[in-house]
Formats: structure tokens, sequence, C-alpha cells
């Protein structure tokens, strides 16, 4: 990875998420609402918004639908990544270096598989208003987020140990 192809892949997400913002917010604003003015969502996210519009939404969630596909695209990348890295770890010919890839592997694919699956769930089924919606919009909008840090901290290994001495055992292995 060098400086120039950083700067591509940067500039290229910030370039395809305000194009989908500007087009969604434009879309949203086109719409008549006048049915209550209390969004039923833990904040106003596309879906929740076209349940207020008085008038056709089929458009807008159309675009949402594609865009949502669109994102299917962008997850099988990332399911071809994994697997290039996972065929290239399992070639690795010590357990502890297949181990701790794979530890490390693991830690990102937790990410990324408990905020892209509700997404998809959310967005890939148009028009729903079913309860569950708002219970999964607050996994992807409060867990996800807090579990990263979290995630990504126990695999620090003072993090490891001074969880460890809280609860009165030792990390296995030779003492310092």
């Amino acid at each position: 990875m060098n400086r120039r192809a950083c700067l591509c892949l940067a500039t290229g997400t910030w370039l395809g998420g305000s194009m989908h913002s500007f087009i969604e917010t434009a879309l949203t604003f086109r719409l008549h609402y006048g049915r209550g003015t209390q969004v039923g969502y833990i904040f106003c996210d596309i879906p929740a918004v076209l349940k207020l519009a008085c008038g056709d939404t089929a458009l807008n969630e159309l675009v949402t639908f594609i865009d949502g596909g669109g994102c299917v695209l962008h997850h099988m990348l990332i399911l071809t990544s994994y697997i290039y890295i996972i065929s290239a770890i399992l070639r690795i010919r010590s357990n502890e270096g297949r181990r701790r890839a794979f530890s490390t592997c693991a830690a990102h694919i937790t990410v990324v598989v408990t905020y892209y699956v509700p997404l998809v769930f959310i967005y890939l089924r148009p028009g729903s208003q079913h309860p569950m919606d708002r219970v999964v919009a607050v996994f992807y909008t409060t867990v996800t987020p807090l579990l990263n840090p979290l995630i990504y901290t126990l695999r620090n290994k003072e993090m490891k140990a001074a969880l460890m001495r809280l609860g009165g055992r030792k990390l296995p292995g030779p003492e310092p």
C-alpha cells in the first residue's frame, strides 16, 4: 500500500458516500410530509423518514434498494479478500503462526459481520415496517461501535493481562 493508493481509496470512499447522501437527501426533500412529526426510530434513518411521507416513496425505496445492493458488491470484495487471506494463513507452517493470524482475522471479521449483517437486514427490505427493524438499528448504530474497541483491545497482551489479574488468574506462559 503506497501513499497514492491510500489517497485514491480514501477519496473514492468520500466521494461515494457524499454522492449517496446527496441523492438520498434530494429524493427525501422532494416528498411531502404531514402524517406525523415523530420518527418511530432512534435516529432519522431513511426507512423511518420515508414512513412519515404522504406521497409515493417507490422511487426512494428503489434507490435505497439499489444502493444497498451495491453494498453487496462491497461485501463480496471483503469476502473474496478473506478467502485469499485464509488460504494464505493455511499455508503457514507453524501452528503458532496460524493461530495468531486467525486471531487477527477473527477480530476483524467479527466487527465486519456485526456491522454489515444488520445493515443488509434493514436496507434490502424496502418498505418494511417490522418492529424488529428498530432493534436491528440499535444493534448497528450502538452495539457494533461499542464492541469495536472491546474486540480490538482484547487483542492487546497488556489488556489481557490486566483483565486476568482482575479475575485473579495468571496468563499462561513464562514468568516475566
